[in-house]
């Protein structure tokens, strides 16, 4: 109510000044018009505008426009002739382009601004306190393996979690399919577990990239202007990243690297609990969920069997163990 008494009154008073200020005639009232109008459309506008932006952008402009009167200044006390008579031309243009320029920089900086001031991320090419900064993808938070990483000290330094991915965590949690929606109410476990983590930094980093469509390439393009490095569980990002100079963590190869070796000749027994895709090949799993083909073994399912391990195959995506069976001594 307030704020249409306020609109009332400058649509009132304007035509009045008008009509006393810029003519006495309908020309003076409709200028008064089309200004009020002006006013309240700008009004409406603001309001919509983050109070950060409007602040920010405030006090950018303000710097720009007190290093135009600076320069005007300097240019004045030269006391060149020329110079003062090009000045006195460009100094409108001068006024309106650097006040401008400090306020757009000052609102699109703003966030890098405010994590400087507390320390938290890194200008572009450059590490603060020697901290190793590292964003996170959806598939990495979702697989839980991270917290447990993070809990040991084994990673270190801040993790950052953009809003866009956030965002799609959001989305999954929501979902109508009942195991996405239980998939992405781990994710958002996960994230609120390493959050109240005494000893590890989660920060969430508002920018976004409308520019880029896909979440992997908004993540990819977060890690580059932070100089960051990727951690996920997602075979196709680790990738794509590695392929534009990105520095991945993939917790896959972490696990994979940790597991108890291996080797052709080994022997093992082993629940053959399903069919292969091979013809005549069983499928069975180590406590750790690797998976183990056996050839021969389609005929032995549900069965416990004793094997020997003829080859390895270990990639980003997992591990499997091939096997064959062993004749009895």
């Amino acid at each position: 109510m307030t704020l249409w008494f306020f609109r009332l009154t400058v649509v009132i008073l304007s035509p009045i000044i008008g009509w006393y200020k810029v003519s006495s005639d309908w020309r003076g009232i409709a200028v008064g018009v089309v200004a009020a109008l002006f006013v309240i459309g700008v009004e409406i506008f603001m309001e919509h505008v983050p109070l950060g932006h409007l602040l920010y952008g405030a006090l950018g402009g303000g710097l720009g426009f007190i290093f135009a009167v600076l320069i005007n200044e300097v240019v004045t006390r030269v006391n060149e002739p020329h110079l003062i008579d090009w000045m006195e031309k460009a100094s409108p243009y001068l006024f309106i382009v650097l006040t401008y320029l400090g306020a757009v920089i000052s609102v699109r900086r703003q966030q890098e601004v405010e994590e400087m001031d507390r320390g938290d991320i890194p200008v572009k090419g450059g590490k603060r306190r020697g901290q190793d900064i590292k964003v996170i993808d959806t598939s990495a938070i979702i697989d839980g393996r991270v917290a447990d990483v993070f809990e040991t000290k084994f990673l270190t330094g801040p993790l950052i979690v953009g809003r866009f991915i956030l965002k799609e965590l959001q989305d999954i949690a929501d979902s109508s399919d009942a195991v996405k929606r239980s998939r992405g109410r781990r994710g958002l476990d996960i994230l609120a577990r390493l959050q109240d983590h005494p000893d590890i930094q989660v920060k969430v980093y508002e920018k976004d990239y409308p520019e880029v469509k896909d979440v992997d390439g908004k993540l990819v393009v977060l890690a580059r202007e932070l100089d960051a490095k990727i951690i996920t569980t997602d075979f196709n990002l680790n990738k794509v990243a590695s392929l534009q100079g990105v520095t991945v963590l993939n917790v896959n190869d972490l696990a994979n690297a940790l597991k108890p070796a291996v080797l052709p000749g080994e022997k093992m027994t082993i629940y053959i609990a399903k069919d292969g895709k091979e013809k005549e090949q069983g499928v069975g799993y180590l406590d750790d969920g690797t998976m183990v083909v056996v050839e021969e073994g389609r005929r032995l399912v549900g069965k416990k069997v004793d094997v020997m391990v003829s080859s390895v195959l270990q990639t980003s995506a997992g591990r499997m163990i091939f096997t064959k069976l062993r004749e009895k001594d």
